[in-house]
C-alpha cells in the first residue's frame, strides 16, 4: 500500500495550528479562495469525484448528500449547514483532536460546504462537555470573522447539553431549535426539511474538515488514496483500551486492525492477551482475535459483519468479563434512550435486567436465548439506531462469547470474581448496582 500523507491534521503533527497566522503559513484558507472562484456545482462535483464518505458512522457519500440540497431559486426558505460536533459515541475522540489542533481547517471546511450548497447560515453543534474544544473553535471563528474571511456567511456555535441521542442528525436538529432532543420520523430528510423546516446539509466534523484537502488534491486524486473505491482517503482512528500507545492516529483506509494495534499502538501491555476489540464504537458488533488481519475499510469489515463506524478501535484484554462489558454497554444505552419509541425505551431496560441477572448468576440457559430474542425485536424496529446499537453489541457478545455467558449461569456468578478489570465499575446511572439482588431489581 502506498504511503498516504497526513491530510486532516496536516501541519499539526508537532504543535497545534490554532492561530490564524499559523494556519495561513501552512496554506490555510487557500482552498476557500479557490472554492469561491468555482461554481457551487463544481465544488460539489469535486466532492462526488473524491467519494469522500461521512466520518460520523453512517459512511454516506458526502458529495451525493450535498447534491440533494435544492438550489436557492427552488425553495422559499434559507439553506443551512449543520456540523455535528456532538461526538458522544463511546471510544470516539477524533473530532476533539481536530477542534483542538486544526480549528481553522474546520472553519474553512464549513465555508466550503456553505458555498457548495449556497448557504449563508452555518451551525456547529458541539457537545456541552467539550469546553476546551468549544473555546478553541470559537477563538478561530472570532479570528476568521475579524479578518473578513467569513464574507456574507454567518457561523454560530451551538453548545449541547450532553445527550448521546443528539448525535443522531434529526435529534440534533430538534435540540438546535430549542426542543427536546428526540429523533424525527423520516422522510422528510434534512436535505428537504432540516433546521426550521429548511433544506439542511448535516455532516460530521471530520467530514467537513476533510473538504479543504479534497479541493487541494482534487477529487479524482483524493479518490486514489486509501482503499478505493469505497473507502477513500484517510481516517483518524481512535485507538484506546488495553494498548500500550493509545491515541488518535490519522492513517489511510486499508491498514489492518492488527497493524494499528500492534505496530502503531505497541500491542497489549503487561503480557496480556487480546480478547476482543470494540470496533467502530459501542454501536456495533465486537471483533474477535481471528479477524485482526481485516483491513480497516468499510468493504473489508462489512464482509465479516463489522462496521468502521466513527473509527473506534478499543482493545479489550483477557482480564475483561464480557458479560460485564455487555452490561456496561446496555446500561449506557438504557440511560441515553430518549424514550420516544417503545422498542428502544422498553428493550434497553429489558436487556439491562437480563444481563444483570446473568452477571449475578441468577439466570438460566433460557435467559441467554431471551437476550438474543429481545435484541432481534429491537433491531430495525426503532425510530433511530440507538436501540439497534444496543442490540448489536449485546447480541455479538452473547453469540461470540457464549461459553463465558454460560459459565456465569453454571457457576452461579462471575467466574472471574474480582479479577475482571470491569469488576466494581458501573455506569453512573446504575445507582443500585451494589444493592442486594431483590432490592436492586425492585428499584429498576
Amino acid at each position: 500500500m502506498a504511503e498516504t500523507p497526513t491530510l486532516v491534521l496536516a501541519g499539526a503533527e508537532e504543535a497545534p495550528l490554532r492561530s490564524l497566522a499559523a494556519y495561513r503559513e501552512a496554506g490555510g484558507y487557500l482552498q476557500l479562495e479557490r472554492a469561491r472562484a468555482m461554481t457551487p456545482q463544481a465544488v460539489t462535483q469535486e466532492l462526488i469525484d473524491s467519494n469522500l464518505r461521512g466520518r460520523g458512522g453512517a459512511f454516506f457519500p458526502t458529495g451525493r448528500k450535498a447534491s440533494f440540497i435544492p438550489s436557492p431559486d427552488k425553495v422559499a426558505r434559507p439553506i443551512y449547514v449543520a456540523v455535528n460536533a456532538d461526538e458522544s459515541e463511546p471510544g470516539t475522540f477524533k473530532d476533539r483532536e481536530i477542534m483542538l489542533r486544526v480549528p481553522h481547517r474546520l472553519i474553512e471546511g464549513c465555508l466550503i460546504a456553505a458555498h457548495a450548497v449556497q448557504s449563508k447560515r452555518v451551525y456547529i453543534y458541539i457537545r456541552g462537555e467539550y469546553l476546551a474544544e468549544y473555546e478553541s473553535v470559537q477563538a478561530a471563528l472570532d479570528e476568521a470573522r475579524e479578518a473578513g474571511i467569513l464574507g456574507d456567511v454567518e457561523i454560530v456555535i451551538h453548545r449541547g447539553a450532553g445527550a448521546y441521542i443528539c448525535g443522531e442528525e434529526t435529534a440534533l436538529l430538534e435540540s438546535l431549535e430549542g426542543k427536546r432532543g428526540q429523533p424525527r420520523s423520516k422522510p422528510p430528510f434534512p436535505a428537504i426539511s432540516g433546521v426550521y423546516s429548511s433544506p439542511t446539509l448535516i455532516n460530521n466534523v471530520e467530514t467537513i474538515t476533510t473538504m479543504p484537502k479534497v479541493l487541494e488534491l482534487g477529487g479524482e486524486e483524493y479518490a486514489k488514496l486509501g482503499a478505493p473505491p469505497d473507502s477513500t482517503g484517510t481516517r483518524i482512528f481512535c485507538l484506546s483500551g488495553n494498548v500500550a500507545r493509545p491515541g488518535a492516529y490519522e492513517l489511510p483506509h486499508g491498514v489492518t486492525v492488527r497493524h494499528l494495534i500492534e505496530e502503531i499502538g505497541g500491542g497489549v501491555p503487561g503480557g496480556r492477551t487480546l480478547k476482543a476489540v470494540m470496533m467502530g464504537g459501542s454501536s456495533f458488533p465486537v471483533m474477535t482475535p481471528e479477524d485482526l488481519d481485516t483491513p480497516l475499510d468499510a468493504t473489508s469489515l462489512g464482509r465479516k459483519g463489522y462496521f468502521i463506524g466513527s473509527g473506534v478501535v478499543t482493545v479489550i484484554d483477557d482480564r475483561a468479563c464480557m458479560v460485564q462489558f455487555a452490561l456496561r454497554a446496555g446500561q449506557f444505552y438504557m440511560h441515553e434512550s430518549c424514550g420516544k419509541c417503545t422498542p428502544c425505551r422498553v428493550g434497553t431496560r429489558w436487556l439491562v435486567q437480563l444481563l444483570r441477572a446473568i452477571e449475578r448468576g441468577e439466570a438460566s440457559e433460557r435467559d441467554l436465548e431471551l437476550v438474543l430474542d429481545v435484541c432481534d425485536r429491537m433491531i430495525g424496529k426503532c425510530l433511530c439506531v440507538l436501540g439497534d446499537s444496543d442490540a448489536m453489541i449485546v447480541a455479538s457478545c452473547v453469540t461470540k462469547f457464549r461459553d463465558e455467558f454460560r459459565a456465569h449461569v453454571e457457576h452461579g456468578g462471575c467466574p472471574f470474581g474480582h479479577d475482571s478489570q470491569l469488576d466494581g465499575l458501573y455506569a453512573p446511572v446504575d445507582q443500585h448496582a451494589h444493592a442486594p439482588a431483590a432490592e436492586a431489581e425492585a428499584l429498576v
